[in-house]
């Protein structure tokens, strides 16, 4: 009878133990059923930088840095970035979004309405005017007009007053041009090997990234949500909302208008697409926040402020602070142990090499 009972005692000792190393973690809304050892396909390694690639970089950065030269001595010609005043009217009717002061145009850049079978561009138009002209032109709406199907095909007449001419003057690739615009480098070939490092961070960074982002999807086909906690749901929710409020302002639209022009759906599609990417936001970061509990994974504070200060540099905010009360303490310090977690379940899992079957039958 002894030997049967101690029996009995190691077999729950072992199913105790068993259970403890299934590795599921369980608060009041999710369950995680596995965080370590998750399968996740193998990242596509990053490509050799070529000397195509880093040419295009340095050709962009010279760009960036062009300036401005007024012209006064000639008429305006392609290429060159006029200022000007015009009024837009259909039948001789102004119509909505079709006037504006002051609007800088690089003629040549399509920008505007294009030429049809029957009328010139109206960049086209522009050109061989002189600063000062006030002048009339006529030009087609193209059909089909996306941007606005009302006008498609409608013929319009511009009232135009040429205000200035400039020309983009960009600086060649010298030595100078060089130590003014870079800290490390004080040549031209320092300056090439320079731009090829910082792609090959960016390609390296985009490999890690890709890697992270399909450990946090394998991990969220390993829990399962027993309820949202509704109060942050509504708190990202409001973010989000008033994210795309703004950014609809910009465009001088409601966020309704902005959503059905720009984003090409419904209000409420829209809302439900929102409230479904802020819970499965929601429930990862309960996944994450009793990961780093059971692995005790908390930031210190000396890797809070780290972390915080390279967010704040990576945002353009020289100073932490600032940084920190426009994104809220509490969300930055949520970024920071979602990173470190992250990194936990990336070193943890398993990276699956993916055959390729394009060519197969």
């Amino acid at each position: 009878m002894k030997k049967k009972i101690v029996s009995v005692m190691m077999a729950a000792a072992l199913a105790a133990a068993l259970a403890g190393c299934s590795g599921e973690l369980s608060n009041d809304y999710v369950t995680v059923t596995q965080y370590k050892g998750l399968e996740v396909p193998q990242p596509t390694p990053a490509e050799e930088v070529t000397d195509e690639q880093v040419e295009q970089v340095i050709q962009s950065n010279l760009s960036a840095s062009s300036t401005q030269e007024e012209i006064t001595d000639r008429a305006a010609q392609e290429g060159d970035v006029v200022n000007i005043d015009y009024t837009g009217s259909i039948d001789g009717e102004v119509f909505d979004g079709g006037s504006a002061e002051g609007a800088d145009l690089e003629l040549g850049s399509g920008s505007f309405i294009g030429a049809t079978d029957d009328y010139a561009g109206f960049e086209e138009q522009i050109e061989g005017h002189n600063i000062g002209d006030e002048f009339d032109i006529t030009v087609q709406f193209p059909d089909p007009y996306d941007r606005n199907p009302d006008m498609s095909g409608a013929v319009a007449d511009f009232h135009i007053v040429l205000n200035s001419i400039s020309k983009t003057v960009t600086p060649e690739l010298t030595d100078e041009w060089v130590q003014g615009i870079s800290e490390k480098s004080k040549t031209v070939d320092e300056y090439r090997e320079e731009i090829r490092s910082q792609i090959e961070d960016n390609m390296q960074a985009s490999v890690e990234a890709e890697l992270e982002s399909s450990v946090q999807t394998a991990l969220m086909e390993n829990v399962e949500v027993k309820e949202y906690p509704e109060e942050r749901v509504e708190e990202l929710t409001q973010q989000m909302t008033d994210y795309y409020t703004q950014l609809a302002g910009m465009y001088g639209m409601e966020l309704g208008e902005f959503v059905e022009t720009y984003l090409q759906t419904t209000e409420e599609d829209f809302n439900a697409q929102i409230d479904e990417s802020v819970r499965q936001g929601v429930a990862l970061e309960e996944a994450l926040k009793l990961i780093a509990e059971k692995q005790r994974l908390e930031p210190s504070d000396k890797e809070y402020e780290e972390a915080i200060a390279a967010y704040a540099e990576e945002a353009g905010v020289d100073d932490v602070e600032t940084y920190t009360e426009q994104v809220g303490e509490d969300e930055v310090k949520l970024a920071v142990l979602r990173d470190k977690v992250t990194e936990y379940l990336v070193d943890q899992c398993i990276q699956v090499e993916q055959s390729d079957t394009s060519g197969a039958e």
